[in-house]
């Protein structure tokens, strides 16, 4: 999914102008589809540039579900992101897409993609608008061309008619379809597991004593890089991982710069329990090998993250008692609602 071609990709699009027009209709509040969780922090997205409306939902669901999105129509955005699994390709390690091509990482979940400035596991794009382009073109992905999706959009009926709902005339252009994208993933706001009723002291915010217990450890021993109610900082760490990919050295992609070298995005731990296999490259299948990983697994490097040596050691002191406690807490973020949500479906 991060390929160099992406910037270059992401570059010529700003180069040409890809900005909000003044002629979008039908305008709402984004608070119709889009609301900031009480226990959230401010949106990071500029919502002046893409109001949400309506329509422009409607239109996005219907594009992040088609397979005219990709070159031979077999593969939509929904086929690596299932909402069943906070839209994650559940059960693959690596991503695979058309030709049942198989890509070098695991597809991250789509959610809370407001509260994000970067994006993918390198932070290769850095607009949510511009997000799209990526999977669509890259050619273990959907291998497509985005002048070609647009020809095949505006040959159908049930498009133009969207189109003209959403944005008041019946042209498909390059902007107004990756911002109808937009719309539909800054819809996908999961804020609703047990552990956020508990913060919000809301009905059904209990804890057991074991997953109390969890939260206190993870906030002593994880909190660190998983911070705030989003569980990431949105920071690109070396997390000790062996290598196993030489050629996918993350962050350092994209920067170029040796001290980004095997770094990857601290991914949120929102539903984490639903979205297995974990890491870059889904080498994990349960939470126990994560946790046993950081416990006695941290291999040495240059770029280690320096939380992950401490007291002259390597990792995080975690007993097996602890392990089983934050487990247990992990699992109040699953959000059932999200995963569930009709809305999101087809």
């Amino acid at each position: 999914m991060k390929s160099k071609f992406i910037i270059l990709v992401v570059s010529s699009l700003m180069y040409l102008g890809v900005a909000c027009s003044k002629d979008d209709s039908q305008v709402v509040k984004p608070e119709e589809l889009f609301t900031v969780p009480a226990n959230f922090p401010k949106p990071l997205y500029d919502f002046s540039k893409n109001p949400v409306t309506n329509n422009g939902f409607e239109l996005g669901k219907a594009l992040f579900f088609d397979g005219n999105l990709s070159r031979d129509g077999t593969i939509s955005c929904a086929e690596c992101h299932n909402q069943a699994y906070a839209f994650t390709h559940h059960g693959h390690d690596l991503s695979h897409g058309i030709d049942n091509k198989v890509g070098i990482r695991n597809a991250p979940p789509i959610q809370n993609m407001a509260f994000q400035k970067e994006f993918f596991w390198d932070g290769g794009v850095f607009d949510l608008d511009l997000f799209s382009i990526a999977p669509i073109e890259n050619p273990v992905e959907m291998d497509e061309k985005l002048g070609n999706v647009l020809e095949k959009l505006r040959k159908q009926e049930k498009y133009t008619t969207l189109f003209q709902k959403a944005y008041g005339s019946k042209e498909v252009t390059t902007e107004r379809f990756l911002k109808a994208l937009s719309q539909f993933m800054l819809a996908l706001v999961s804020a609703n597991s047990r552990y956020d009723k508990y913060v919000r002291k809301e009905a059904g915010g209990t804890l057991t004593t074991d997953e109390f217990a969890g939260l206190e450890i993870f906030k002593q021993k994880c909190a660190s890089c998983h911070a705030g109610e989003l569980f990431t900082d949105h920071s690109y760490r070396n997390n000790g991982l062996p290598v196993y990919n030489k050629n996918d050295t993350g962050r350092q992609r994209i920067t170029a710069a040796g001290d980004d070298s095997y770094k990857f995005k601290v991914p949120s731990l929102r539903n984490i329990a639903v979205t297995a296999p974990y890491m870059h490259d889904g080498r994990f299948y349960s939470l126990d090998a994560v946790l046993n990983h950081y416990s006695d697994g941290i291999v040495e490097s240059k770029t280690l993250d320096s939380l992950l040596r401490t007291n002259q050691r390597l990792g995080i002191a975690l007993n097996k008692d602890e392990k089983t406690k934050l487990i247990a807490f992990l699992k109040t973020l699953t959000d059932e609602e999200f995963l569930k949500n009709k809305k999101f479906g087809i």
